[in-house]
C-alpha cells in the first residue's frame, strides 16, 4: 500500500467515525503518522481527497464485482429477467464491497449538507442512467426488449432502482431488522425486475 492510499483509508475511517465534515486533514495526517503539510504532497485540498477516494474506493470494488455492460451484456440464451437480474447483482456485489459500503453510508449521512457528498451521488446515480440506457439499447437490438421510448424506460427503470437501494440503506441506518447489501437481491427488487419484463419483454 502507498501513501497515497494510507491517506486514503485512513480518511475514510475517520470519517466512517465522525462524519465527513467534522474529520480534518490534521486527523487525517495524525492517524497516517505524516505532519500536515506532507498532506498536500498528494492531495490539494479535503475535496480532492474526497474525490480521490470515491475514484479509488469505485474502481477497486468494480474489480472485486466484475462489471459488464453494452452488448456485452446481453447472452442470446438468456431471458430479459435473467439479464436485468444478473446486471442487479452485479451492482449489488459492487454495494456490498466493506469499504464502499462504508464511504457510501458517509455519503448517504451527509449529501444533504455537503456538496461534494451531494455531487458523487449524483455523478453515481448519472452513471447508473447512463449504464441502464446503453444496456437497454443493446437489449433492443438484440431482439430482447421492446423499442418503445427506450430513454424514458431506462431512466425510470433506473431511478426505481436507485430508489429501492436507498430505501434499503435507510433501513439499515435507521437500525431495522434487514441484512446488509449483498449480491442477493431484496424481494422488492425482484418482483419489479419481474413486473417490468411482464411490460417490456419481446413476445
Amino acid at each position: 500500500m502507498n501513501r497515497k492510499e494510507e491517506i486514503i483509508y485512513a480518511a475514510l475511517e475517520l470519517a466512517a467515525e465522525y462524519g465527513l465534515k467534522s474529520v480534518s486533514l490534521s486527523q487525517i495526517a495524525d492517524k497516517v503518522g505524516i505532519r500536515k503539510p506532507s498532506l498536500y504532497n498528494h492531495f490539494k485540498s479535503k475535496e480532492e481527497l474526497v474525490n480521490s477516494m470515491y475514484t479509488f474506493l469505485r474502481e477497486k470494488a468494480k474489480t472485486g464485482a466484475g462489471t459488464a455492460s453494452g452488448a456485452d451484456a446481453v447472452p442470446e440464451d438468456k431471458s430479459l429477467a435473467q439479464i436485468l437480474s444478473h446486471s442487479i447483482s452485479v451492482y449489488f456485489s459492487f454495494l456490498s464491497d466493506e469499504n464502499m459500503m462504508k464511504f457510501f453510508k458517509v455519503l448517504y449521512s451527509e449529501r444533504s449538507i455537503s456538496p461534494v457528498a451531494a455531487q458523487i451521488m449524483l455523478d453515481e446515480t448519472e452513471r447508473m442512467i447512463l449504464q441502464t440506457k446503453n444496456l437497454f439499447y443493446a437489449l433492443v437490438v438484440h431482439g430482447k426488449m421492446k423499442n418503445e421510448n427506450v430513454d424514458t424506460v431506462a431512466l425510470s427503470y433506473a431511478m426505481t432502482i436507485h430508489s429501492l437501494v436507498d430505501r434499503q440503506m435507510d433501513m439499515i441506518t435507521a437500525g431495522r431488522n434487514v441484512p446488509p447489501v449483498t449480491a442477493k437481491m431484496p424481494k422488492e427488487i425482484k418482483e419489479y425486475i419481474q413486473w417490468f419484463c411482464e411490460q417490456m419483454e419481446v413476445r
